[in-house]
């Protein structure tokens, strides 16, 4: 009779946490679509996820912060946070939950008052005007960044994707091949929107909202302005121009303001975002890249380990998955190993990102060597770091230290800490951090001053992520946050 009564109440509980979290998700969705104010959970989006996913999410936060997270106390801040006037911004929920548990709260009336505090300095910041962004190439990163800007337009306060350049003549069946590839995915699934191609007027239709297809051989020769198109962000994912010089190019274009490289640049500032942005001024500087997807997941942990411990020298081994630039079957390729079958072979190759570090953390420049292996998976990557330490360290250090920058911080987006002992290359897909710390993983030689770190990253995705943060800095459309 004790077990059936005690079955009874774990249904019961469950259902008030499912009903909860329905309502979890209704503000959550008003919030963004009402107000363009985006609530994450511990950086993880929650925008479209289902109720399963939300108490999994919340149980996650628990273990990270080792206190409970509880979806009510969640609903009940954000019914708070639904109540007062705040601008576009983007908050987190888990951090604000946590903190409202803490010791501090207890100086709070009520959880109004508690949240009017913590998000008082978003009164008074600056308003932000919607920037024109294009797309000039569609390929693998392409249509990753059509797919994530166009789920996250919401009242359009940030970036809006008006048109995408290819190319090449757009038929009517290029036009809907082009549309298929955005509506699936081998790698990251089916697009949760909807792509309708109108072949007359060479427009993708991505969620209702028009996009252009624009054919061109020369940027320069582009007029964005006869498509309504103004001052626009150019992001180019093409590779085909990587100097300061053939990147100019786009600014010869008609409407065209700024460009941003998906690849890392020559004389050109080499950013990764929450690092280095800040060093150079989007009213000063036109021409941006976001350097390599390894650079972006080794960068912040290096930075981290470099300003807590002091990096000495080390080593960087990239395991990473194939790409297209490697040949499906054996055949004449222009660089040593690559032109063996891809999907079939471990093929050592170079990389320079080591190197590429100290663009955005001169202190380490010359310290670092790298390699790389091409693996047989189609995404999904790992970074090895084999570090020489100035200053003594212990494992439980080391991960103190991640796991607090992964918590607050500069690098809160850019650092996800994983706790989980059988994490592998496919668990990672579709992260949104360029860092996955592994902190299972992690060996510390018994003298302290040796390091090795395993970081994981989603080469694809969570380097797309980081991409549209650069580019809202760049469009100085980054939000009031609170992580």
């Amino acid at each position: 009779m004790k077990k059936s009564n005690s079955y009874e109440k774990e249904l019961a509980f469950q259902a008030d946490r499912r009903k909860a979290t329905t309502e979890f998700i209704k503000i959550i969705s008003d919030l963004w679509y009402d107000k363009a104010i985006e609530v994450v959970l511990f950086k993880n989006q929650i925008i479209d996820k289902n109720v399963s996913e939300i108490i999994n999410l919340h149980e996650y936060a628990g273990q990270f912060v080792q206190k409970p997270i509880s979806i009510f106390d969640s609903v009940e801040l954000l019914r708070a946070i639904n109540d007062i006037a705040l601008p576009p911004s983007k908050l987190d929920i888990g951090k604000l939950t946590y903190e409202y548990h803490s010791d501090s709260h207890s100086k709070y009336h009520n959880v109004k008052a508690f949240v009017l505090d913590k998000l008082k300095d978003a009164q008074s910041y600056p308003e932000i005007a919607p920037k024109d962004v294009v797309l000039y190439g569609f390929g693998r990163i392409g249509r990753l960044l059509a797919r994530e800007l166009m789920t996250k337009t919401g009242k359009g306060s940030q970036l809006r994707l008006r048109a995408i350049v290819t190319r090449g003549s757009m038929s009517a069946e290029k036009l809907e091949k082009r549309a298929m590839l955005l509506r699936t995915d081998s790698v990251h699934g089916e697009f949760k929107g909807t792509v309708e191609a109108d072949a007359e007027n060479s427009i993708l239709y991505i969620n209702g909202t028009t996009v252009h297809m624009i054919s061109a051989e020369a940027p320069e020769d582009i007029d964005y302005t006869q498509y309504g198109i103004t001052e626009a962000l150019i992001i180019d994912n093409t590779g085909a121009f990587r100097d300061k010089e053939s990147l100019g190019r786009h600014l010869k274009a008609k409407g065209a303001a700024k460009v941003l490289l998906t690849a890392p640049g020559k004389d050109v500032p080499n950013i990764v975002h929450g690092v280095n942005q800040n060093d150079f001024d989007p009213d000063a500087v036109d021409i941006y890249s976001a350097a390599s997807c390894t650079t972006n997941a080794i960068t912040p942990v290096l930075k981290v380990i470099e300003d807590s411990l002091e990096i000495e020298k080390g080593h960087l081994e990239t395991i990473h998955a194939y790409t297209n630039d490697q040949n499906l079957v054996d055949n004449i390729h222009g660089k040593y190993r690559r032109g063996r079958a891809a999907a079939l072979n471990m093929v050592i190759t170079e990389t320079g990102a080591g190197k590429a570090v100290a663009k955005a953390l001169p202190s380490l420049e010359g310290k670092l060597t790298s390699n790389a292996i091409r693996v047989p998976v189609p995404n999904g990557s790992l970074a090895i770091l084999n570090l020489q330490l100035k200053n003594k360290t212990s494992l439980e250090g080391v991960n103190t230290i991640l796991k607090k920058y992964a918590l607050e911080g500069d690098l809160v987006e850019q650092i996800k800490y994983s706790m989980s002992n059988e994490l592998v290359s496919s668990d990672i897909i579709g992260t949104s951090a360029p860092a996955i710390y592994d902190s299972r993983a992690t060996i510390v030689t018994d003298n302290g001053k040796n390091l090795i770190l395993y970081i994981w990253y989603d080469n694809e995705y969570g380097y797309a992520h980081q991409v549209i943060r650069l580019s809202k800095y760049i469009a100085k459309v980054r939000r009031y946050t609170y992580y």
